[in-house]
């Protein structure tokens, strides 16, 4: 799961104790549950309820974390958006998973392939940080040669690989997979299920704050 709040070095040991914990008994609580941002971060559509995984695709807890929140993310009312926000903490490597993210958003190839991307990597050990590898990749799995590789060195997927680590800078990101709710609160390291159960309820928290608003 982290990096400096101990989700990537020492998540097993973190998602192993935090498990037993009932998703029921989970509360509301800021500084175990969730931490609020401060300043809040302006989201893409003031008019949604924005969610936000920032994740790499070099991260295997966001493998783990990828098909509940998949799952989870299918269900959500009109009202909330998931947006998902791969970054590199400066490394070239995941610099390039990100890349690949972000072509496959332009080729329209994202949903179909990215848990076999996850699956490629972490358990078919495929080095998809590889530009040459990630290309013959997608191509062997009908992604459109041209269009991927026009994509994955134009300046726009570039562009969008430096505001992903911009953004995870300002939202004080310091491992992942980390999800933030509205620009205003981060999700604190639980268990899988117990982060989504308290974006459901900080969800419910933006929803009725913005009503009394109006």
């Amino acid at each position: 799961m982290a990096i400096d709040r101990r989700r990537f070095v020492s998540a097993a040991l973190v998602v192993g104790a935090s498990l037993s914990v009932p998703v029921a008994g989970i509360a509301q609580t800021a500084g175990r549950e969730f931490m609020v941002l401060n300043p809040a971060q302006l989201t893409e559509n003031p008019a949604k309820i924005e969610v936000l995984e920032f994740f790499s695709y070099g991260c295997p807890h966001c493998g783990d974390f990828n098909p509940l929140l998949t799952q989870w993310a299918a269900k959500l009312p009109a009202d909330v958006v998931l947006r998902k926000v791969p970054v590199s903490f400066g490394r070239a490597a995941w610099g390039n998973a990100a890349r690949l993210f972000y072509a496959l958003e332009v080729t329209g190839d994202l949903k179909r392939l990215e848990a076999d991307v996850f699956k490629a990597i972490h358990q078919q050990r495929t080095n998809l940080f590889d530009e040459k590898t990630i290309r013959e990749w997608v191509t062997a799995r009908g992604v459109d040669a041209k269009k991927f590789n026009d994509a994955f060195a134009s300046f726009g997927v570039q562009s969008k690989v430096r505001r992903g680590d911009q953004m995870a800078q300002a939202h004080r990101i310091e491992g992942v997979p980390a999800l933030i709710i509205d620009g205003r609160f981060q999700i604190a390291t639980l268990g899988f299920e117990q982060q989504l159960a308290v974006a459901d309820k900080l969800i419910e928290r933006v929803r009725a704050e913005k009503a009394g608003k109006k």
